[in-house]
């Protein structure tokens, strides 16, 4: 069974036996052009043998690369699920094909995950399989492999070429699919104003504030969870210009630098909150000697940082207590698609304003085709929506 360990910081000379505190130090003193952090993670095989192209993968997307630590969990549970499957069916890494990879995928498509005993999506087996192929091409173009045939699918899928013929010099995008299952994108349902206000309502600090956050800005959870003090006190609403609504800088997904128009009420209230709550959470967590996270807007009762995994499963909690489904993500789709309506009314009326493009900066979007959902989505209204079928059912009750 593969097993993931993750890396340990080494031990101090005053945490070893008196013999091997002369090797601490020097181990202590040895500088590493590319060193680990604590808690990488190190795949181990069934005979304890480290998967070195596995690690090497890893650790040239999280160190050298500078991919954030979820882009690293995810490449990790990939590899992890992929080479555990190689292991259970005695598949050495270096020979898997074609064959092994559709009846990987197979597997996933016919069981349920056993994490979270459901069954798997479409768009998280997707996300496996494009993970091996990425591991593949970047193994050959890392030597680790001289080839593989799932380095390049498009030249080997001899299954695909028996039953249609190709135009020479064009990769035909049915051979690179039979990997992929088709995917039909969900449109978001955003929240309706009353839904907004609820959820809102059944969050308990600091959750309810977050969620504010993503619903006036439309923000991303990660993008919310790096603002700092520093973010909210070089724009102190107390000693700024009175005006509506404030620009702040932000880091965006990818590292990207970008900006988030804040209503002058969410920073009045933010001040709030770090007078209050913060402030309090704070010193308590000096007094109880625990390590506080002075610099993070955004902390717990403990006066650590927020994590992701407890905003989201608050949000989820929330969403159940009012009867609907809710998440992070749900609120900036909501922020999205309520911009997006305001803005094509103010074009309407003539406004100089491009809709789509206004909302994929707020949103801090790469491609217009992913603004491009919200779109859709704002023509499927729900209160229109409502409203139609009340008439409808008005007019057929009619005699």
């Amino acid at each position: 069974m593969v097993q993931i360990i993750r890396k340990a910081s080494l031990p101090t000379a005053d945490e070893v036996p008196g013999r091997a505190r002369d090797a601490a130090e020097q181990a202590a003193a040895v500088a590493v052009r590319e060193p680990r952090p604590s808690g990488f993670p190190l795949l181990f095989t069934k005979h304890w043998q480290l998967v070195e192209p596995a690690v090497a993968f890893l650790h040239e997307h999280s160190i050298q690369r500078a991919h954030t630590d979820d882009t690293l969990r995810t490449y990790a549970e990939i590899l992890y699920d992929w080479f555990e499957t190689l292991e259970q069916n005695d598949i050495p890494w270096e020979t898997a094909d074609g064959v092994d990879l559709v009846a990987y995928r197979n597997r996933m498509m016919s069981q349920s995950s056993a994490h979270t005993g459901r069954p798997f999506r479409t768009s998280t087996i997707n996300h496996r399989v494009r993970g091996v192929l990425r591991f593949y091409g970047w193994a050959v173009r890392a030597r680790w492999l001289s080839t593989s045939p799932l380095a390049e699918p498009a030249r080997d899928l001899r299954l695909a070429r028996q039953h249609r013929s190709t135009r020479a010099g064009h990769t035909p995008t049915y051979e690179r699919s039979l990997f992929i299952l088709r995917q039909y994108e969900a449109l978001p349902r955003p929240l309706v104003s009353e839904q907004a206000r609820e959820l809102l309502a059944a969050l308990a600090p600091p959750y309810d504030l977050m969620a504010r956050w993503q619903l006036y800005t439309g923000l991303r959870i990660s993008e919310l969870l790096r603002l700092g003090t520093s973010d909210i006190d070089d724009i102190d609403p107390r000693s700024a210009p009175a005006t509506p609504h404030r620009a702040i800088e932000v880091i965006r997904k990818g590292r990207k630098p970008g900006h988030v128009v804040v209503p002058a009420s969410l920073l009045d209230e933010t001040d709030g909150y770090v007078s209050g709550h913060r402030l309090a959470w704070l010193a308590r967590a000096r007094r109880r000697g625990r390590i506080a996270t002075p610099m993070a807007l955004f902390i717990n009762a403990r006066g650590s940082a927020v994590g992701k995994n407890a905003y989201q499963r608050a949000v989820r909690q929330a969403g159940r207590v009012c009867g609907f489904k809710a998440t992070t993500h749900l609120m900036r789709a909501t922020f999205a698609c309520m911009m997006l309506t305001r803005l094509e009314q103010l074009a309407a009326r003539g406004a100089q304003v491009n809709p789509l493009l206004v909302v994929k900066v707020l949103l801090g979007h790469e491609r217009i085709e992913t603004t491009d959902g919200y779109l859709r989505a704002v023509a499927v209204d729900p209160c229109v929506l409502k409203d139609a079928l009340d008439t409808l059912l008005d007019q057929t009750s009619a005699p």
